[in-house]
């Protein structure tokens, strides 16, 4: 059996499985945040599935499979199938399970496609308008420098204008002033 686990197959699969288990750790604390702060939601909705998202599936019964033959008719130890453990992990339960946080607006801040950013920390604000997309919002956040992007359903595009010109306007989003300002600038019409 240790002539398995020293296989260069053996070896890969358990660097896969590593990889795994920190995207398992992710997305689980995305979901717990995300269920500590949903009664705090303004105007959430849940991202469109990708079109292989149902891939997701078979992937999973595959590994399952896999890992019920290399178990019960291999005879292999658990340990020696933590690799394929971890994916089946990813794919049967943690990246199904992902679709189910929610993005949008809550009372501390905005949940982006990857993170959220609290309101104190944007710096800036835009729009990407593509012809037959959702329009996209970009924001910047002064701890990172770095932009995050979040999908608005178009229906929601009016309300989530006014939801960042009201946000604005009480100081809970204060963007960086622009690089060259005259004077008589309104804030709000940034968003």
């Amino acid at each position: 059996m240790e002539a398995a686990l020293a296989d260069p197959v053996a070896q890969v699969l358990l660097l896969f499985g590593t990889g795994f288990l920190a995207a398992n750790l992710l997305i689980m604390a995305d979901v717990w945040r995300y269920r500590m702060r949903r009664r705090t939601a303004i105007l959430t909705w849940r991202l469109p599935r990708p079109r292989l998202a149902s891939m997701s599936i078979w992937v999973a019964g595959g590994l399952g499979l896999l890992i019920a033959y290399k178990v019960a008719i291999l005879h292999w130890p658990a340990h020696a199938v933590f690799g394929e453990g971890m994916m089946f992990l990813y794919y049967a339960v943690w990246y199904p399970m992902s679709f189910t946080v929610e993005r949008g607006f809550y009372a501390d801040g905005v949940w982006l496609s990857r993170r959220l950013v609290k309101y104190t920390d944007v710096t800036g604000l835009a729009w990407r308008e593509e012809p037959g997309n959702d329009p996209v919002l970009l924001v910047v956040a002064r701890h990172r420098q770095q932009a995050g992007h979040l999908a608005v359903p178009a229906e929601l595009f009016g309300e989530v204008r006014r939801l960042l010109r009201d946000r604005i306007g009480t100081d809970q989003v204060h963007m960086d002033a622009p690089l060259l300002d005259l004077g008589g600038h309104d804030r709000r019409e940034d968003v």
